[in-house]
């Protein structure tokens, strides 16, 4: 018997003042089986990053042809697409093609991947690449729960991720602009 997908209740208070976004959004994300809590958190953190009202969660790692987060037109185009983890270039190019703008939010140990991959994407002008730090994201993801209530503030590219009870800071790392 396949395990199903665990879903998780998200609250986001979302104040992004680098963009001038401030939305309060309630969404349910499905966790896939084999999906670590590190890669949970990082689709939750790119919502709240990439956030307009047509952003949906893709099927991710249960459909590898989606993005885990995409931006769709009202007639089904993509206008955005968003991968997290650390994609490997052939994707990344695949992906670029598929949408006006793609981004990665890259979390864990990333600075052998980024130097392998950097060269090899750097020419794809509407591709930008940002990453966790890695010990504030572990984190998060060892606080996590099945009912989460986040609020996040985003200004000069640092989030900060309230619960409520405790507050941690995640400077974002813009390995690659888009141009």
């Amino acid at each position: 018997m396949a395990l199903q997908a665990t879903p998780y209740k998200v609250s986001l208070d979302i104040s992004d003042m680098d963009r001038g976004v401030y939305e309060t959004v309630k969404v349910t994300v499905a966790r896939h089986p084999s999906e670590t809590e590190l890669r949970l958190v990082a689709r939750i953190i790119a919502y709240a990053i990439f956030y307009h009202e047509h952003l949906a969660f893709g099927r991710g790692l249960s459909d590898t042809d989606e993005a885990a987060l995409w931006q769709l037109s009202l007639d089904g185009q993509i206008e955005h697409w968003i991968d997290v983890g650390q994609p490997d270039a052939d994707r990344i190019t695949k992906s670029s093609r598929r949408a006006p703008q793609m981004s990665v939010l890259a979390y864990g140990n990333t600075r052998i991947w980024a130097e392998k991959l950097l060269p090899k994407v750097n020419d794809l002008k509407q591709v930008r690449i940002l990453a966790l730090p890695e010990p504030e994201h572990a984190e998060l993801a060892s606080q996590i729960g099945r009912n989460i209530h986040w609020g996040v503030m985003v200004t000069d590219g640092v989030l900060y991720v309230s619960d409520g009870d405790s507050q941690v800071e995640l400077t974002l790392h813009e390995l690659k602009a888009a141009q």
